[in-house]
């Protein structure tokens, strides 16, 4: 039995390992640029991971480096494997966990990959299917990692690509967390071999037979019926030979996983719905309209368009819709340009991701360097640098602890939303596939492109303007919905008041049963607009038709079915909880804690609401923890009915908690004065590249790039000075916020000596507790800036840090990197500083 228990454990070492690490703190995507790594380097990042309050890595294999080729390790082979191994149990002994792509770069293929395995497009010519290689190899491949990518449709390319990882992982012990598969867009793929027997088997027809159908771009029915075949053949095939292989090979072996399911043409909360850990990705920056917060001018939305929270909660949904923990997210994929993104720019992201569900960040991401590599060191073309090198190394913590903090909440406690919103993904085939061919990708980038435009994305955006907390559902999750005594809809440990189908066209006949089975069960079915009107498949003759139709005749007599335009109300009538943060231009998310207690997470990202009384939608005390905070103290929020006083302002967050009991307060600070210091700040440079510009006497807070000597190119920290006195109101107030203004990016603030904290996010605020004096006070500002500027000066001077392989380094528009044609950015403390009080 002893024995049993140790062979057992042994070979779920990975679930072990998942069990000593924080998920609550935020990971990293680690770049290995051609595996070039050793021991001593690893341990070296990982100790900077740890001590920067992260929680885990996630290795990803990538192109080497230029003159370091002969220190190259190849991707599986012994020597690769035992440093994965040593970087488990180095993470294990730090606290940190690790994941491990099942290939390298993206996505997946290799040199097990064959001709007649590898991926295959299929074009119609002339009323006859052509089919090709696509040929498409394996992007930013890793040393070892060569070769074509896989057919993701194929019967047995994917149990064949991960025979080399059986023989490769057999009789190792130190094994990764989970396994990771990144999105689907570079497959190119939209055919495999066997697909016409596939087709016929499934839809009930030969498709070569009806090409012209398939190919006409007009708006008869007909052909949008063979286009909704021929997709939804692809998405079984994809889930049936891709995903759940992978997801069953990589649980068989000990591994969670982590899948991305977004650029598939396939149905994404299916696949999404197959992972452990579904992953969506925050990729480009958002159009907050957050005060003072900066967006990267060579940034195209045409190009890569922008993050969408509605994109997001496909990834979300399908964690709450099957009980799953964890959500996680690619996150700071392109932000902004190399050298130029900001701590105070990363966490609107976050806070959009957190309010989207997301509760497991991956910052995308770091790069292995070693230790002797000169500024700014090895780094991936793609990445925002939270490396060892990053300019904001210093102060990265402070960001993690934030994120961790909200985690914590995040993770422990349950979706409390009301409403489910049937996905009608056929109405998409149908329609989104005339414009872009005979294939369409679901990709997070555009989704203008196919989701905001269509009723369904039109429905969504609605919903969550208004304040209404939804989740999505497929067609094949709706087989598993249930009910419970309350008349709500259940699944894993969701409970939903009601069932929204959009307005839609098609609908599957498997589809319109699952809705008579539930509604028989008294669920609350609302169908916006009007009706569906065809079943799908081309296949069905005219008698089916017509029983479709009369099987749709029996649902809306159905007492808890009804079709309304007026959506808000209709849902409301079913109990669903519209909160009116959504009215003041809050963005939320409604959570329950594992007492049962409501509990919010709300974000300030636009420039709408500063403070004041707000209706939750359920009466009751409330207590406020502001996660910046590092004493993490929970704090009565004043209360008038069912209205609460809430002060956030833009690019703030906070988590409200429902108490126990009335807190008994109806008090609320305003901050209704305020004292601008100004006179003579002495500016002193401390430390940082290419020099030390020389101190200087200023009498106006302005950028220090305007100073002369170096200062045009200088990264790094500079002290600000000033002596003040206070005027008599100021003294006697005993509430008191030290705003900084302008902050270029991250400002340490002592007063009289004493420290008062770190402001690296907007509004740059920090509370005052020190007492203050009439005569001469004393306040130091120490700011740290970005490390554009030096390099302007650095890619001038010694451009040789960009030697790596493949793409090598490139700027956000995917074009050369030249630091030298940039204008200086901004620097230092711009103000003007003042002290709010009361």
């Amino acid at each position: 039995m002893r024995l049993t228990l140790v062979l057992f454990l042994l070979l779920n070492s990975a679930f072990v390992n998942a069990q000593a690490i924080s998920t609550s703190k935020p990971w990293t995507f680690w770049w290995w640029m051609g595996s070039a790594v050793n021991k001593k380097d690893i341990t070296s990042q990982l100790e900077y991971f740890k001590k920067s309050g992260l929680g885990g890595v996630h290795i990803i294999p990538i192109y080497e480096v230029k003159g370091y080729e002969s220190q190259s390790v190849p991707f599986l082979t012994p020597q690769w494997l035992d440093l994965v191994q040593y970087t488990v149990r180095e993470g294990m002994r730090l606290g940190l966990g690790v994941d491990l792509t099942t290939g390298t770069g993206w996505p997946f293929g290799g040199p097990n990959v064959s001709q007649e395995l590898g991926a295959k497009n299929m074009t119609v010519k002339n009323n006859e299917i052509i089919v090709q290689p696509t040929k498409q190899k394996v992007k930013r491949a890793a040393p070892g990692g060569e070769g074509l990518v896989l057919d993701p449709f194929h019967a047995t390319a994917m149990s064949h690509y991960l025979t080399r990882f059986d023989s490769a992982f057999a009789d190792r012990k130190d094994l990764p967390r989970s396994m990771y598969n990144d999105s689907y867009e570079a497959y190119g793929a939209n055919w495999t071999d066997d697909f016409l027997q596939e087709f016929k088997k499934r839809r009930g027809y030969d498709l070569d037979k009806n090409l012209t159908l398939l190919t006409d771009s007009t708006t008869k029915a007909v052909p949008d019926l063979v286009r909704i075949d021929y997709h939804q053949t692809l998405s079984e095939l994809l889930l049936e030979r891709y995903a759940k292989p992978w997801t069953d090979w990589s649980t068989k072996h000990g591994f969670l996983t982590r899948y991305q399911a977004h650029g598939s043409p396939g149905n994404l909360l299916d696949i999404y719905d197959a992972a452990d850990i579904p992953e969506t990705e925050s990729f480009g920056t958002s159009r907050f309209s957050i005060p003072g917060l900066r967006i990267d001018p060579d940034y195209s939305i045409d190009q890569f368009g922008t993050p969408n929270p509605l994109a997001m909660k496909f990834a979300s949904s399908a964690a709450h819709f099957s009980g799953k923990k964890l959500v996680s997210s690619e996150t700071g994929t392109w932000l902004a340009n190399h050298f130029k993104v900001s701590l105070s720019q990363v966490k609107p992201q976050v806070d959009e991701l957190f309010t989207a569900g997301i509760n497991h960040i991956f910052y995308h991401g770091s790069t292995y360097s070693p230790a002797q590599e000169q500024f700014p060191g090895w780094l991936f073309y793609a990445s925002t640098n939270f490396g060892p090198t990053s300019h904001f190394a210093e102060h990265f913590s402070l960001l993690n602890q934030y994120v961790q903090r909200c985690q914590e909440l995040l993770q422990n406690s349950k979706s409390d939303n009301d409403v489910l919103v049937y996905f009608p993904i056929h109405d998409l085939w149908a329609t989104k596939a005339k414009s872009s061919g005979n294939v369409h990708l679901l990709e997070v980038h555009h989704v203008d492109r196919w989701l905001l435009d269509l009723p369904f994305g039109k429905l969504a955006q609605r919903l969550w303007k208004m304040g209404f907390g939804f989740d999505y559902v497929s067609d094949l999750q709706l087989t598993r919905l249930k009910m419970d005594v309350n008349g709500n809809l259940t699944s894993g440990n969701a409970a939903y008041k009601s069932l929204i189908i959009p307005a839609s066209s098609y609908m599957p006949e498997g589809t319109l049963k699952e809705l008579q089975r539930l509604a028989s069960a008294g669920a609350k079915i609302i169908f916006q607009d009007h009706f569906p009107e065809k079943a799908t498949g081309y296949s069905l003759d005219t008698e089916r038709q017509n029983s479709f139709l009369a099987e749709l005749a029996k649902l809306k007599k159905k007492k808890t079915v009804r079709v309304s335009a007026d959506f808000e109300k209709a849902l409301m009538a079913t109990g669903a909880l519209r909160e009116s943060f959504a009215d003041e231009e809050l963005t939320f998310i409604r959570k329950k804690t594992q007492d049962n207690k409501r509990l919010y997470f709300v974000a300030n990202l636009a420039d709408h609401f500063k403070e004041g009384w707000i209706k939750v939608s359920i009466a009751g005390a409330f207590e406020k923890l502001d996660a910046l905070d590092q004493n993490g103290s929970w704090k009565p929020v004043p209360q008038n009915g069912s209205a609460i006083y809430l002060k956030l302002l833009p690019g703030q967050s906070c988590f409200l908690r429902e108490l126990a009991k009335n807190a008994g307060t109806k008090q609320h600070n305003i901050a209704d004065n305020e004292f601008e210091i100004k006179g003579n700040w002495n500016l002193k440079f401390l430390k940082g590249r290419p020099s030390i510009p020389n101190s200087a006497n200023i009498d106006e807070l302005k950028t220090w790039t305007s100073l002369p000597d170096s200062a045009v190119y200088f990264s790094g920290t500079a002290r600000y000075e000033i002596h003040f006195d206070c005027p008599d109101n100021l003294l006697k107030s005993g509430f008191k916020i030290l705003d900084l203004g302008d902050v270029r990016e991250v400002a340490v603030a002592k007063l009289n000596g004493k420290p008062i904290g770190t402001a690296w996010s907007i509004p740059f605020q920090l509370a005052i507790s020190e007492q203050l004096k009439s005569k001469d006070n004393v306040l130091e500002i120490e700011v740290t800036n970005l490390s554009a500027n030096y390099m302007r000066l650095r890619d001038t001077q010694k451009p040789d840090w960009k030697k790596f392989h493949d793409i090598n380094i490139v700027d956000i528009t995917y074009k050369k990197f030249d630091a030298t044609k940039w204008e200086s950015m901004p620097s230092g403390l711009l103000g003007p500083v003042k002290i709010l009080f009361h």
